[in-house]
């Protein structure tokens, strides 16, 4: 009965009862109804505190009130829950208390957060699937969750939802700054541009926008940060030197936006070659730093120069690492960052003469060219940058200049204020 108690408290609605959904986020709650429609497990992937949680909330709701699914047809676990972590065999013990005590007889929807804190559940995952009685519905914090044995196990079988910290769109949503058309965009320009300000500085983590107290808001960023680096990076992969791990994070995260090489970081940091190669791919599967090659047609060009790196939310790079007055512009092209791998986009920086802060190979295989000055006075290496590039790649068909608020067309480079390049969905 204890068990039952504990998982009863997880599903309200079994008994009724109302529960938290959040503020929807139509973007990734429309891809996820889409891929309820199929056989496929779905799979949230994304960063620690995104709105994962949120999101498989809106589901069930999505399943009970639209699909008119019997609330004990659903059953949740997040298995962060210390109660249900600390169980001995959690997933059998959870499933078999459900299906003998709430539902034996029905389909079910089973809604598993934070899935990857349990060994093993890769051959659960794939039982389920095979049994074709229930649909499933995973969590988890990082691309670990896609790779090695799931992939072995799965393969082919899911279908996948990575969910980011807010977009700026999302932002003024939960800003209660409602834009339908081109005429709300201009007629309040003035607080679009102000959400901005507050944005880059904030991040769009949900709860920390909604957080009014701005000392509360750093804690809770710090909290954030502290779980992402205990959980998913040195407890998930068992990290010997934690100290130096976390050297390397902050280090990062103080030169965001910075190129390096591993050479440079290696002797700095007293770390081997392979073991740093290591430590990087423990940051990207957490989702919280991103490396950046730069664009070449030649592999060998593209691994012997430096990377660049990026962080996931700019509130949460912010809340751990010295700020300077220069950080404005690394903020913003930190975003612009973000937005396009939000995007789904194929990106690299490129540096000859003069340098492009992004390049995006677009589905046709041609270029996009994207410098990100926030600022109404454009040093003129911006252009040069754009130019030249356009100038030694024949499939660069267009070229972008994001800035603090001019807009126009000069040599062939759109001039567009940040603000209303976030916008574009």
């Amino acid at each position: 009965m204890e068990i039952l108690e504990i998982i009863e408290k997880l599903n309200p609605w079994w008994s009724k009862k109302e529960f938290e959904s959040g503020i929807d986020r139509p973007l990734y709650l429309e891809k996820i109804k889409t891929y309820l429609g199929s056989k496929e497990i779905v799979i949230l992937t994304g960063v620690r505190r995104a709105g994962k949680t949120t999101l498989l909330s809106q589901t069930i709701k999505f399943l009970i009130e639209n699909k008119k699914v019997d609330p004990r047809q659903i059953l949740f676990v997040n298995f962060d829950e210390a109660d249900i972590a600390t169980m001995n065999k959690p997933i059998k013990t959870v499933l078999d208390t459900y299906f003998q005590e709430i539902n034996s007889d029905k389909p079910a929807y089973l809604i598993f957060d934070e899935i990857q804190n349990i060994k093993g559940w890769e051959r659960w995952a794939k039982s389920i699937y095979d049994e074709k009685q229930s649909r499933l519905i995973i969590s988890g914090s990082f691309s670990h969750l896609l790779d090695n044995k799931l992939a072995t196990l799965i393969s082919g079988r899911y279908l996948k939802v990575k969910v980011f910290p807010l977009d700026f769109n999302e932002f003024l949503d939960f800003n209660e700054l409602e834009l339908n058309n081109k005429l709300d965009i201009v007629s309040n320009k003035n607080r679009i541009i102000k959400c901005l300000k507050k944005y880059l500085i904030d991040g769009g983590f949900p709860r920390i926008t909604l957080q009014q107290d701005n000392n509360l808001k750093r804690e809770q960023l710090k909290t954030y940060y502290e779980s992402i680096v205990y959980k998913d990076i040195l407890l998930m992969h068992e990290v010997r030197n934690s100290k130096l791990m976390k050297e390397l994070i902050y280090y990062l995260m103080s030169n965001f936006t910075s190129s390096y090489s591993y050479k440079k970081l290696g002797n700095l940091l007293k770390l081997d070659f392979s073991t740093l190669k290591e430590y990087f791919s423990y940051l990207e599967e957490s989702k919280i730093l991103f490396e950046l090659s730069i664009f070449s047609y030649s592999l060998k060009v593209q691994s012997r120069n430096n990377k660049k790196i990026y962080c996931i939310d700019n509130g949460l790079r912010n809340a751990v690492s010295f700020q300077f007055s220069k950080d404005e512009g690394r903020l913003a092209e930190n975003l612009v960052f973000i937005d396009l791998i939000r995007k789904d986009k194929e990106v690299y920086y490129w540096k000859d003469n003069n340098e492009v802060d992004f390049v995006t190979k677009n589905r046709d295989n041609s270029l996009t060219a994207i410098n990100v000055s926030y600022t109404n006075e454009i040093d003129e290496r911006e252009v040069k940058g754009l130019l030249e590039f356009e100038g030694k790649f024949d499939k660069c068909k267009k070229m972008i200049l994001l800035t603090r608020d001019i807009e126009k067309i000069e040599k062939g480079v759109n001039f567009i204020p940040l603000w209303k390049w976030l916008l574009n969905k």
